[in-house]
């Protein structure tokens, strides 16, 4: 399971023409009707065009994401412009959930060392084996819990499928600059995925703003 969803954000398409605007100690307002003005559109375009970045880190969304720990790792080597507080295990001894991927993929063929192939052909007896995996360390770990081991040792024995759950919070300009790397498809197929609900998160929150930060980006689909 590869979730992302809304918590809340703040800012608009406005707060980024305004934040360029402040310069000149100009401000803008929404149209009549609550629609962005041609000339702040313009204008968005512009910064995102030209590289001035400063604008868009006003708007912060913020969104809680579940993945299993192999792909927060990834995620959380995005730093500058993100916070994260994570579900932690030390606290935390309810039954694990795990990952199971839809099929397993195979070793990417020529000189490459990262990265994945096609499906498996053994797909579903890899995942039996797995499965049986999965049940062995669950029973492990609740096994350390009930002969009373601290739950932050316990923990040791869990594998990376298992699912994590963390708040992040980011301004535009830090889920834009993730999207555009998380999305290219030499990206782990799990990470697009991510991507993916990012893109349907922040569109309709910022359309102009985000398209005009994301159009360059390796297999857009926003």
């Amino acid at each position: 399971m590869i979730k992302a969803e809304y918590v809340d954000h703040m800012g608009s398409d406005i707060r980024v023409a305004n934040a360029a605007r402040v310069s000149f100690n100009k401000e803008t307002q929404l149209g009549p009707n609550g629609e962005t003005l041609s000339q702040d559109e313009k204008l968005i375009r512009y910064l995102a065009k030209h590289k001035h970045f400063t604008p868009f880190t006003h708007p912060q969304i913020t969104i809680r994401e579940t993945l299993p720990i192999f792909i927060a790792r990834q995620r959380f080597k995005h730093t500058v412009g993100f916070s994260y507080n994570e579900v932690s295990r030390r606290y935390v001894d309810d039954t694990p959930e795990f990952f199971v991927p839809e099929a397993w993929r195979t070793r990417p063929e020529g000189s490459a060392k990262q990265g994945s192939g096609a499906a498996h052909p053994n797909s579903w007896v890899l995942n039996q084996s797995y499965l049986g995996f999965l049940d062995e360390v669950t029973e492990a770990y609740e096994g350390l819990l009930r002969a009373g081991v601290a739950p932050e040792q316990a923990r040791m024995v869990l594998p990376q499928s298992m699912l994590t759950s963390y708040y992040v919070t980011g301004s535009l300009a830090a889920f834009a600059r993730a999207y555009a790397l998380r999305i290219d498809p030499h990206a782990q197929v799990e990470i697009q995925d991510l991507a993916k609900q990012w893109d349907s998160i922040i569109e309709p929150l910022f359309p102009v703003s985000w398209a005009a930060l994301t159009e360059t980006a390796v297999g857009s689909v926003g």
